[in-house]
């Protein structure tokens, strides 16, 4: 992908270097799964919680705060990457990347929008490095990145890009570039109305049934990154290979490939994203039609 010297988004805020605790992701964030099972090590006994009242009592540590990060793990049973006192400095080349793919969705949903006779509001890109707090809850590294509908805002930890690369081997600038336009592919969900009417239709339905409707909020983004994929094709800035780059990404990033990767086996009634041919088939789908109308995946079978 041809990014260097265009237009860079101004609508990032980097919160790198900023040291949070709290709980994982939760009410209504929209996400890129990375996998994971339970909870290793089955949490603190009592004795370890004694042992951090008695460090907090002597240096006068909230023991709450503490006690939320227990072992440094969230939910999923991946391993918060702790936050530093140091800033990614805000001009390196990762940053840039970003500011750029940001822009590039920018000026292809402006487009798209206008052409509606609608405007499109542009969302903000929030960086942050270990854990973040946002509209939808604290949320850790091993979150993934994810939307959210309350502040209408992107969250990348931009380590996940290494993740991407050396646990879901799904390497290339492409690949990352898809995983930002899904993310904003919630957002234009969420512009549509199609995020609000979801998550109040789910708070009546099943856990089977919600994660069906799901899948299929899910597949839309998909869809919708591979319609800015193809506004981005025929701006002459793809590179040969960078398709299968992104149809590389989705398919590693499939519920079926994420469980059977953590744990040797599928569930299908717990998917939520999508199996890893939905993923890579609505994405392909996006981006040879290009049209936002060839991505309802509400109808039919997905």
């Amino acid at each position: 992908m041809e990014w260097k010297g265009r237009r860079q988004s101004d609508n990032v805020e980097d919160q790198r270097g900023a040291s949070m605790g709290g709980s994982p992701l939760g009410r209504g964030g929209f996400r890129i799964p990375v996998g994971g099972g339970g909870r290793r090590g089955g949490g603190l006994g009592i004795g370890g919680i004694i042992v951090i009242l008695i460090i907090c009592w002597i240096t006068g540590i909230n023991p709450l705060s503490l006690l939320s990060g227990e072992l440094g793990m969230d939910g999923s049973g991946f391993e918060q990457q702790q936050t530093t006192g140091n800033r990614t400095p805000a001009n390196d080349e990762t940053t840039a990347f970003v500011r750029t793919v940001l822009a590039e969705t920018e000026d292809t949903w402006n487009g798209i929008f206008q052409a509606n006779g609608q405007k499109y509001q542009e969302p903000v890109l929030v960086l942050f490095s270990g854990q973040v707090n946002s509209a939808c809850g604290f949320a850790s590294s091993a979150t993934g990145p994810f939307y959210c509908p309350g502040d209408q805002k992107l969250y990348l930890d931009t380590n996940f890009f290494k993740e991407l690369e050396k646990r879901f081997e799904a390497a290339g600038d492409f690949a990352e570039a898809y995983v930002i336009a899904h993310e904003v592919g919630h957002h234009v969900q969420n512009l549509l109305g199609i995020l609000p009417k979801f998550n109040q239709a789910r708070q009546r339905m099943s856990e089977a049934d919600a994660n069906r409707m799901s899948v299929r909020v899910e597949l839309q983004a998909d869809c919708f990154a591979g319609v800015w994929g193809k506004f981005t094709q025929q701006k002459g800035i793809l590179d040969k290979g960078d398709l299968e780059e992104a149809l590389n990404a989705a398919q590693q990033i499939g519920d079926d490939t994420l469980q059977k990767r953590s744990q040797g086996y599928v569930v299908p009634e717990s998917f939520n994203h999508g199996t890893s041919a939905q993923r890579a088939r609505w994405f392909k789908r996006g981006f040879d039609t290009g049209d936002m109308k060839a991505c309802d995946t509400f109808s039919g079978n997905v």
